[in-house]
């Protein structure tokens, strides 16, 4: 099931330009190449393509280039004869077969096995093929649409991947961000995999609070949106110190943090909330230090407001702390507030 637009497009710049693109071409006769690190929603974008295609009443078709051997994919794609083999004992159609009239998701295209690529381009050019053992040649008529990890000009320059191949798939392309690259969605998609996840495993969960959706959004998620959909889940799973609380006490903490996992007079829950805080007075001092202790420049780069921030700047006691690094308060045109308001 997809998510919603809300959720799967979110309100980034780059993903807005992804949804206006994908809304042009999901009615066009046209493959389509989407790019971008593991975890970036690829499937869920392509399958968003289908769902408002005019195939959407057909199949939709993934076929795992990485996960299943080279040997045994062409029988996966276009099937194979009774005898063809051995241990073909039944005539089996291949996924291609099965895409008549819907989509074919060819995922992590650029690790097909380079033999399957001419045989791939061969069915491109007019939809023909043949089963493995067959000498009947067959047609169908599907949509295209293949997703890849790697840059594939890369992959053709070492020779491992077919420059006519990728021209042909590449009529149109889409390029998704990382995660961290759209951080103003992450807390709309923490909040669907919560609801998600507690239907799913028909257990009620903690919510998210406004401080750990953003402690959340200033993450690397190296693994993108399936990192996040794991964290969540652990947390509906397990509970809050057993996930996100986890995370944070896996990263090294600085003097800055004024957290010690030594403190044998907090709970683990206890602990894992003093964490989130300690995390954000860190990012807070970063942030001002970074624009010279100019309140109004951070508040425009932290994206909050003036008052929300000098709020934080009070509560996380930052004002003894920029007397001691020996700054004195400025004023400026983008910063009005006077050393009695600090």
């Amino acid at each position: 099931m997809l998510p919603p637009d809300e959720v799967l497009f979110g309100r980034s710049p780059a993903m807005m330009e992804i949804r206006l693109l994908a809304a042009k071409v999901c009615n066009l006769d046209a493959p389509v190449l989407l790019s971008g690190g593991g975890g970036t929603g690829k499937e869920a974008v392509a399958r968003w393509i289908h769902c408002h295609s005019q195939n959407a009443a057909g199949m939709f078709v993934k076929v795992s280039c990485a996960a299943i051997p080279g040997t045994l994919l062409e029988s996966e794609l276009f099937g194979y004869e009774k005898g063809a083999f051995t241990g073909a004992h039944v005539t089996k159609p291949g996924r291609v077969e099965l895409a008549q009239n819907g989509t074919l998701f060819l995922d992590e295209i650029g690790d097909l096995d380079s033999g399957l690529q001419s045989k791939l381009l061969q069915f491109l050019q007019d939809g023909s093929f043949s089963r493995i053992g067959g000498q009947e040649e067959r047609k169908v008529e599907t949509r295209l649409i293949c997703a890849t990890n790697k840059d594939l000009r890369e992959e053709i320059d070492a020779g491992s991947f077919r420059a006519d191949l990728y021209y042909r798939i590449n009529v149109v392309s889409m390029k998704l961000p990382r995660l961290r690259e759209r951080s103003e969605d992450i807390p709309s998609i923490a909040q669907y995999f919560l609801k998600r996840y507690q239907e799913k495993f028909a257990k009620s969960a903690e919510p998210l609070n406004k401080t750990t959706l953003q402690y959340l959004q200033n993450l690397d998620w190296q693994g993108n949106i399936r990192e996040l959909s794991n964290t969540i889940a652990r947390h509906v799973l397990i509970g809050a110190e057993a996930n996100i609380g986890q995370e944070i006490l896996a990263k090294p903490r600085s003097s800055a943090s004024g957290i010690s996992t030594s403190d044998r007079n907090l709970s683990l829950k206890q602990f894992s909330k003093e964490a989130v805080r300690a995390r954000e007075k860190a990012f807070i001092l970063e942030a001002l230090q970074a624009n010279q202790w100019n309140r109004r420049k951070t508040a425009e780069a932290l994206k909050i407001s003036y008052r929300t921030l000098i709020y934080k700047i009070h509560d996380a006691g930052l004002i003894s702390r920029r007397l001691e690094s020996g700054v004195r308060p400025r004023l400026s045109a983008t910063d009005t507030s006077s050393p009695s308001a600090d």
